[in-house]
């Protein structure tokens, strides 16, 4: 479709989406601050957790580190634990990371440019544009999945939103209908494409722009956005170890390596001596956004003193219990295997 020749008929819906956030913008405690720090974090807490989900692990966040120089001067296990429940650990690592940088960069103030903010550690083009345009008036449309999905249905659009080309086209598609107040157009976006121009049963009666929106006229809702690369899951087996001796039992502190970056996790293997304490295992399937996971677990219960210190000094793991656990970040399913066996 050519942008162009429908520009001069959506110059107003971008004033009629605003009008609309005026009065149905939702209540949340970070669309009562301009402090970049927290509508930040609020940005990377809730790119893969839904509001209602993660607004409790938000608030405890903010509350623990209420600003740059508290989260940079944390330890890095500390915010791990802190993001617990939340899940994609590394956006956490990177938060830590960059919260170090706004202080030996920035002199412990947040940047104001959109091309500063894009230099921090994990953040993006969407959340950069967010920032800026929200608390310091920048002029960037934060283009996300919302974007896509409002913008592919109000224009009948049907460029490929798999596209690497995707984040640049619907960014000037976007300037189509953004007005001047950048920060409340984007956040009405994102409120419009969760609340109703939902990806399934769009609420289209309800939508503030549906008559000026080319794909409900035509009947097409449901055909946009239009996606046509799908990323294929790759299978992967793990293999894990409980090895526990009474009440403790052994971890360890992954690396920043392949999955589950920085969370602890049980032992791979076991020596051979250590092999006639199995006393079961269980299978665990989990999903990773790209990742479809086969984990067995190996129930371990040593009686031997050597054997156990054996292993420990080889390996030097780390000692705990069901209540020390509680203190460490571990992946879900791990985290599941550990309450479980308090039921054994």
């Amino acid at each position: 479709m050519e942008k162009n020749s429908v520009a001069s008929n959506f110059l107003h819906v971008g004033n009629r989406l605003l009008a609309w956030y005026k009065n149905n913008a939702r209540d949340l405690p970070f669309r009562q601050t301009k402090d970049p720090y927290k509508i930040w974090i609020c940005e990377i807490v809730f790119q893969q957790t839904r509001i209602n989900q993660g607004l409790n692990h938000y608030n405890n966040f903010i509350k623990r580190f209420p600003d740059v120089k508290t989260l940079a001067e944390a330890e890095e296990n500390e915010v791990l634990l802190y993001w617990k429940g939340l899940g994609y650990y590394s956006r956490a690592i990177n938060i830590h990371k960059a919260a170090k940088q706004i202080m030996t960069d920035y002199q412990g103030i947040f940047p104001s440019h959109y091309e500063d903010i894009l230099k921090l550690k994990g953040i993006g083009k969407y959340t950069a544009a967010a920032v800026s345009s929200i608390c310091f008036g920048g002029k960037m449309p934060a283009v996300d999945g919302n974007f896509y999905r409002v913008l592919s249905r109000l224009f009948a659009d049907d460029f490929d939103i798999s596209s690497s080309k995707a984040f640049t086209y619907f960014s000037e598609l976007a300037t189509l209908v953004m007005p001047e107040n950048v920060g409340d157009f984007n956040q009405a976006m994102m409120d419009l494409g969760s609340e109703i121009c939902k990806p399934k049963n769009p609420l289209c009666e309800e939508c503030p722009i549906h008559k000026d929106c080319l794909a409900f006229s035509l009947q097409k809702v449901t055909d946009y956005p239009v996606k046509t690369k799908k990323v294929k899951a790759e299978d992967l087996a793990l293999t894990y170890y409980f090895v526990q001796k009474d009440e403790q039992f052994l971890i360890r502190q992954r690396g920043d390596d392949f999955i589950w970056k920085k969370l602890f996790e049980f032992p791979s293997s076991i020596p051979s001596e250590m092999e006639p304490y199995i006393i079961g295992s269980k299978t665990v399937n989990h999903k990773l956004t790209h990742k479809n996971l086969s984990i067995e677990i190996f129930n371990v219960k040593v009686t031997s003193v050597k054997v156990w210190n054996d292993f420990i000094a080889e390996n030097q793991y780390l000692i705990t219990d069901i209540e020390g656990s509680h203190e460490k970040s571990f992946p879900k399913p791990l985290e599941n295997y550990i309450q479980n066996s308090l039921k054994d």
